[in-house]
């Protein structure tokens, strides 16, 4: 199997853009080419993570449009939609047809257009992916979020301010990241007065509607040395499902999808938890950090709360997540989200994160589809 290499990468600006998704989609597919120095033409699989742009702007066959718009035609083109996890789905599929030997010069970019639609109308888009008999009685995954959020207080005996540090850390995070979509900091009073969505989670435990867009250049480790002196290796990938049905699960502070990809991605890299040095969790809602946390392993079950209350996690900590804001406050356009999350750690292995910037050569993304209803785990090292 051929080792993969990331030779290239782009963000947009994350939050309200005017921009549609196509747009959106050549606006980062553009950057990311020019970023490795390679020609539109010279792309032979192009992927596009995009989980409703039908849903949202009746918008259909975007990845062949977006190679029209790239000049990267003949390029093989697809969709992947893996709901809110798309992105991550992208970053497998991508590294899978150049692991493959199906192509040497593979471009990704996932993106969403979700702010002009009305909170209501894009809460019901992303709640369709629930089971329809839970659809049927008003389940949405914010309700989801806060029963588990409940349950995993309770049984652990863990104080509600943790899940507010979780949001604040990651909105001082987000401050310096230029790309993000909330630039400001709040403290944990802020956030535990907001007002409440789903008790005991409030408005600052969730994140917001984002539209925005990310790209990735994938290629075999000896096209990538011919291009960089340095770059970024996918030495791990895997996903894994879990239950459609979330009142079907023995324990819901447990996300087996999250276990599972992630026990596999380690095992393809070759380490383990202890050799990861930042992460990017998807912290739709602030719960779900703790539960990434503990289900990649590393921390015990009950106990993400206590190195998020000590520090650990913190840009300054033993183990920075979430140095990009996070999706709390860098936003959450849901095809883009697991691209923008491979795009902060391949900055940061390179060391070219600016002010948020933490010494690191592995690290690993987690982004998480539903409530865990499909995970994409990926590990990465710098060369």
């Amino acid at each position: 199997m051929t080792e993969v290499a990331i030779i290239g990468a782009s963000m947009t600006r994350f939050g309200e853009r005017e921009a549609w998704v196509n747009e959106l989609l050549a606006e980062a597919g553009d950057a990311c080419l020019d970023d490795a120095g390679v020609a539109p033409a010279d792309v032979e699989h192009l992927y596009v993570s995009n989980m409703a742009s039908g849903e949202f702007e009746g918008t259909t066959g975007v990845p062949n449009a977006l190679a029209h718009d790239l000049g990267a035609v003949p390029a093989y083109t697809q969709r992947v939609d893996q709901t809110s996890s798309s992105g991550g789905a992208g970053v497998y599929a991508a590294w899978q047809s150049v692991a493959s030997g199906a192509s040497e010069m593979t471009l990704l970019v996932g993106g969403e257009k979700m702010t002009h639609r009305t909170t209501g109308e894009a809460t019901d888009v992303i709640a369709s992916l629930t089971h329809p008999v839970e659809y049927k009685h008003g389940v949405t995954l914010p309700s989801f979020a806060g029963l588990t959020a409940r349950t995993y207080l309770n049984e652990y005996d863990a104080p509600r301010e943790s899940l507010a540090e979780v949001a604040v850390k990651n909105h001082r995070n987000g401050v310096d990241n230029p790309h993000a979509q909330f630039r400001r900091e709040i403290d944990t009073e802020t956030a535990l007065n907001s007002p409440l969505v789903a008790d005991p989670l409030r408005l600052y435990d969730f994140c917001p509607i984002t539209d925005g867009s990310a790209a990735l250049l994938f290629c075999p480790v000896e096209v990538a040395r011919e291009h960089a002196d340095s770059f970024v290796t996918v030495s791990g990938v895997a996903g894994a499902t879990d239950t459609h049905v979330v009142h079907e699960r023995t324990d819901p502070t447990t996300m087996r999808g999250v276990v599972e990809s992630g026990r596999e991605a380690f095992d393809r890299a070759g380490l383990s938890p202890d050799d990861v040095d930042v992460a990017e969790l998807h912290d739709m809602f602030t719960i779900l950090e703790f539960l990434q946390y503990e289900g990649l392993g590393f921390a015990d079950p009950g106990t993400a709360w206590q190195d998020a209350m000590d520090g650990v996690t913190a840009r300054d900590g033993a183990l920075p997540v979430n140095t990009s804001g996070g999706l709390k406050s860098k936003g959450h356009p849901l095809g883009a989200s697991g691209v923008a999350q491979v795009f902060e750690i391949y900055r940061q292995l390179l060391g070219d994160a600016g002010e948020r910037q933490v010494d690191a050569d592995v690290g690993l993304a987690c982004n998480v589809g539903g409530f865990g209803n499909c995970v994409t785990t990926a590990i990465m090292e710098v060369r």
